[in-house]
């Protein structure tokens, strides 16, 4: 069953080795769409924000369900077409969120919105590393799964 359209301005689109669409081959997703996931919140600090930030958005484990993801990584691309290339696993393992919200408030494209790989740095200190660090790729854009 093919999702439906988004009714509002597409925010996401996932692309690549998927099997649920609604635009040709990708899936497009609004805010209202992303809202409709199972939604996640990570309390962490980063080195990109003061103190303390309460981030929610859905579960990025969540969003691959909704596609039908299909391969084993993913190519996150920004809107400055920054990209980063991220595992699969990674989603399941550390609980990434794909943040819409920081301390209860959209994020804008002007605060790293309107998405933000939100991974637990202080939960799971280890992640505080270069590696964990270019794959937190905010203004995401696109999303294409591929396999490895």
């Amino acid at each position: 069953m093919a999702l439906d359209p988004p009714a509002g301005k597409t925010i996401l689109v996932v692309s690549g080795d998927i099997t649920q669409t609604n635009m040709g081959n990708e899936a497009h997703f609004d805010m209202a769409m992303l809202a409709s996931l199972e939604q996640g919140e990570i309390v962490t600090k980063t080195p990109w924000h003061e103190g303390e930030v309460l981030f929610s958005g859905p579960l990025g484990v969540s969003l691959l369900a909704e596609v039908g993801a299909q391969g084993s990584g993913l190519r996150v691309t920004a809107l400055n077409d920054y990209a980063a290339d991220i595992p699969v696993s990674d989603f399941a393992e550390h609980g990434v969120v794909l943040a819409t919200h920081k301390n209860g408030e959209p994020m804008s494209i002007r605060e790293q919105g309107p998405i933000f790989i939100a991974y637990p740095f202080d939960d799971k200190p280890n992640l505080l590393t270069e590696t964990y660090l270019t794959r937190s790729v905010w203004q995401v854009a696109v999303i294409t799964v591929y396999d490895n």
